[in-house]
């Protein structure tokens, strides 16, 4: 398939992050769109993109698509060679179980609840929210830790789907000293995300949160 990329996201969206960290790590070129889904003008554009106003949305030619875990699998079977997923069907198996841990038990906990009212609020941030957040992190953390420790994925030295999935996660989650504080207590989980966080495509795609 043929036809310019074109990415419509929101540039503090961590779902938009990992769709931009995956395109990067593929090498392809594509276009940025930013819309904000949080203003009335931002949803009005996206909803004919994606019928429930939410970002990501990837276009490649007339082909449409949303969803971050289908468009990182677009991505690396059609811009990638595949090579963004493991072999091994016990660690193809690992990958996707992080990438369902992640959106099921993870993204609420570290993005909704402890960034966004412990960094992304300020001043005006719920704290009770963020104790709550942390307090269901440690299991995320734990479990995440456990999968790093096994070496199947999550590794320092591979790039995979998970680790496109996750890392924008982990990474606004560590914007909070105490959620720093938490991730640093995993040792493997740590080692990859220091070597995933200091990846060129990372550094090239991160957003500006004071933006």
């Amino acid at each position: 398939m043929s036809g310019p990329l074109r990415l419509t996201g929101y540039r503090h969206s961590v779902y938009t992050w990992s769709a931009r960290l995956a395109l990067t790590e593929a090498g392809a070129a594509f276009d940025v769109v930013d819309l904000d889904p949080f203003t009335a003008e931002g949803l009005a554009a996206l909803i004919p993109l994606q019928p429930f106003g939410r970002v990501p949305v990837l276009e490649h030619g007339s082909f449409r698509l949303w969803e971050t875990a289908a468009i990182l699998d677009y991505v690396n079977a059609e811009l990638a060679g595949g090579r963004m997923t493991p072999e091994a069907p016990r660690a193809l198996a690992r990958m996707r179980q992080v990438i369902g841990l992640v959106d099921a038990y993870g993204y609420w906990p570290l993005v909704r609840q402890v960034f966004s009212h412990g960094f992304y609020a300020g001043n005006e941030g719920d704290l009770a929210q963020v104790d709550k957040g942390l307090k269901a992190a440690e299991a995320v953390l734990d479990a995440l830790e456990e999968i790093a420790a096994e070496g199947l994925v999550l590794r320092p030295e591979v790039i995979c789907l998970a680790s496109c999935h996750l890392l924008p996660m982990l990474e606004y989650f560590a914007h909070v000293p105490e959620g720093s504080a938490a991730l640093r207590r995993r040792r493997a989980l740590t080692r990859w995300y220091e070597a995933a966080g200091a990846r060129d495509a990372t550094t090239r795609t991160r957003p500006d949160l004071s933006a």
